[in-house]
């Protein structure tokens, strides 16, 4: 028994004050993903030809909306450079979900049951379980991550953006574009002015990214998880055979929590601010690229189609929050954005993102003309470009 606890904690090892997922395992297990595939190293032709899309894509975007810029440093990356770039936000936007994860497991399998001293007794056992919850979750993240690397198009594909830096992944940009009979320079230029138009919006929009991950972190405080399924499988499991826990662990359905009402309220506000933010993304882009880019239109169609079928941003955020953003919420935002467009104009429509009270709800969804007719109000859209109003006006 000593030198199976022994091998199974060299194996569940991580660096110490790491929090509860081991990143460093995490990573390697989404980088061997990528390579596994082949992830060649970018060309400088491919990463000027980024750079040069995405500063076109900005300057066309400025004709389409009032918010200013966001590019800071515009890049190419490969798949693996993107894992590796993204990182530090996947650990804002996990690490709530898996400390959560990680407590309820460990009570759970460390039995916290026990009387006081037969816990004291166990103590190291206990640990090690823990650090088996910290290691199935970094397992997880670190196999959707990997899937996810395989097929984003750039830092903004699950709609929040994951660096400060606008980027492409040119390998991602190209799969996307397969069968389309687009030429690639179009491609190219669609993929950069989504990826500018993201940026631009949570660049100037300052409370966006806090909101979104403070309803993570909402969502992560209601996690209860059902452990019943997750003590017979480990009773069934040779828990010194790593190959054999490798495999439990696969499809995460040792994992999966249950939903609470808090949760579920948790993730319907997420659900709406996401399709806010791919809602207004997607009216720009299309204001923007409508006379200048041919198949601008399929381009459009592609994206709708590929979040129908399940894009990277859903199954993100379904494997690692337990959120299904539905397209219809989408194609509702689209209409609702389009229809502040014409009631205000553009600087009255952007003005909407100047404060969290002014945005939708879920309901504004169902009924976007409605919500037209109900905000009649002057927006002082200098909260967004960060110009200050003559004292005369």
């Amino acid at each position: 028994m000593a030198a199976a606890m022994r091998q199974f904690a060299d194996m569940l090892s991580a660096p110490a004050g790491s929090g509860p997922v081991n990143w460093d395992m995490a990573t390697n297990i989404a980088r061997q993903a990528v390579v596994a595939e082949g992830d060649p190293s970018l060309t400088d032709n491919e990463r000027r030809a980024v750079v040069e899309a995405l500063n076109l894509a900005d300057l066309w975007l400025g004709e389409a909306t009032v918010l200013p810029s966001g590019l800071v440093r515009p890049e190419a990356w490969s798949r693996s450079e993107w894992i590796e770039k993204t990182v530090p936000v996947w650990k804002q936007l996990c690490d709530p979900i898996a400390a959560r994860m990680v407590e309820t497991m460990g009570g759970s399998l460390g039995g916290g049951a026990l009387p006081a001293e037969a816990q004291a007794m166990a103590g190291p056992l206990f640990g090690v379980m823990r650090q088996m919850g910290g290691m199935m979750v970094g397992t997880q993240i670190g196999q959707a991550l990997g899937s996810l690397a395989r097929e984003v198009l750039g830092s903004a594909d699950i709609g929040l953006p994951l660096t400060p830096n606008a980027a492409l992944v040119p390998p991602g940009v190209a799969a996307f574009g397969e069968g389309l009979e687009v030429p690639a320079e179009e491609v190219r230029l669609y993929a950069a002015l989504r990826e500018a138009a993201h940026h631009r919006l949570f660049q100037h929009v300052p409370w966006l990214r806090a909101h979104l991950l403070g309803l993570v972190e909402e969502y992560a405080k209601g996690i209860v998880i059902d452990l019943s399924g997750l003590e017979q499988s480990i009773t069934q499991m040779d828990l010194t055979n790593p190959q054999q826990l490798q495999e439990a662990l696969a499809g995460g359905s040792l994992l999966k929590p249950e939903e609470t009402e808090r949760q579920k309220a948790a993730l319907a506000r997420l659900e709406t601010a996401l399709a806010l933010v791919e809602g207004w993304v997607g009216t720009i882009v299309n204001a923007a690229a409508g006379n200048k880019l041919p198949a601008s239109a399929a381009l459009a169609e592609t994206v709708r189609r590929r979040r129908a079928s399940g894009g990277p941003a859903e199954r993100t955020f379904e494997t690692l929050v337990g959120l299904e953003l539905r397209p219809r919420r989408l194609r509702e935002a689209a209409v609702l954005w389009e229809a502040l467009r014409e009631a205000k104009g553009v600087e009255g429509r952007d003005a909407i993102w100047s404060h969290p009270d002014l945005m939708p709800r879920a309901e504004d969804l169902d009924d976007p003309h409605g919500f037209v007719q109900r905000s009649q109000r002057t927006f002082d859209i200098s909260e967004l470009t960060g110009e200050k109003p003559d004292e005369d006006d």
